[in-house]
């Protein structure tokens, strides 16, 4: 296996069961939901270990190749058409390596859950119900669903049901909610069990969103 991106790690409990990783948005690193880990309020009895990976810094066509942290290229505000396949799944690849690692250290794949926010959300999405082994969830915030008739086409079997916590703000400038409004069915009609949730709030999160998620943590890591 090749060596890893590098992450901050943030352990609720000394010994854990559960693996998060955790993905940052276009232009953040890997500290930026570092904080969050005791705002979430999760009880002592779900001993989690927190993965946040930082995205290599690279060029960004849309800013006029201004480098910043990111897990894609992008080229335009096109959601549907605004990066290259080929780079996204190179990415899910990276994202594979730290599932795997946490496998091999022997956590099952089912006490595993991806999370990403943003940009991060379209990796965690697309590393997730692409995962040969069942996970046990995939966190999307604030994100929204490139090329996803490929990525239904290619979605493991392993992955029928699986649990997705999608959440989006009503008045999102960057990614605007029409965005959250198409890909939620579209994971419905797969199958998948997806609890939705919109709030009164921008490209960010919020208090209630935060125990939203607390709440969806406790009810599918148990």
């Amino acid at each position: 296996m090749s060596e890893l991106l590098p992450f901050e790690v943030v352990k609720t409990a000394e010994k854990t069961e559960y693996t998060i990783i955790w993905l940052h948005g276009l232009g953040a690193d890997g500290n930026d939901f570092v904080p969050l880990v005791p705002e979430l309020r999760l009880p002592e009895s779900l001993a989690i270990k927190f993965i946040f990976p930082h995205a290599p810094v690279r060029p960004i066509t849309l800013n006029n190749g201004y480098e910043m942290r990111a897990w894609f290229d992008m080229f335009s505000l096109d959601r549907n058409n605004n990066t290259d396949e080929s780079d996204l799944l190179t990415t899910v690849g990276w994202i594979n390596q730290f599932i795997d690692r946490e496998i091999e250290n022997g956590v099952p794949s089912t006490n595993i859950l991806l999370a990403g926010f943003s940009q991060g959300g379209v990796i965690a999405l697309h590393a997730g119900l692409r995962y040969s082994k069942k996970l046990a969830g995939v966190m999307a915030l604030s994100t929204y669903v490139p090329f996803d008739e490929n990525l239904f086409k290619q979605t493991s079997s392993e992955q029928n049901g699986l649990p997705i916590f999608a959440a989006h703000g009503m008045r999102d400038p960057v990614i605007p909610v029409a965005s959250w409004q198409d890909y939620v069915p579209k994971l419905e009609v797969q199958g998948f069990d997806v609890e939705a949730h919109s709030y009164d709030m921008e490209h960010s999160l919020c208090a209630q969103e935060v125990k939203d998620v607390s709440q969806w943590l406790q009810r599918v890591l148990t």
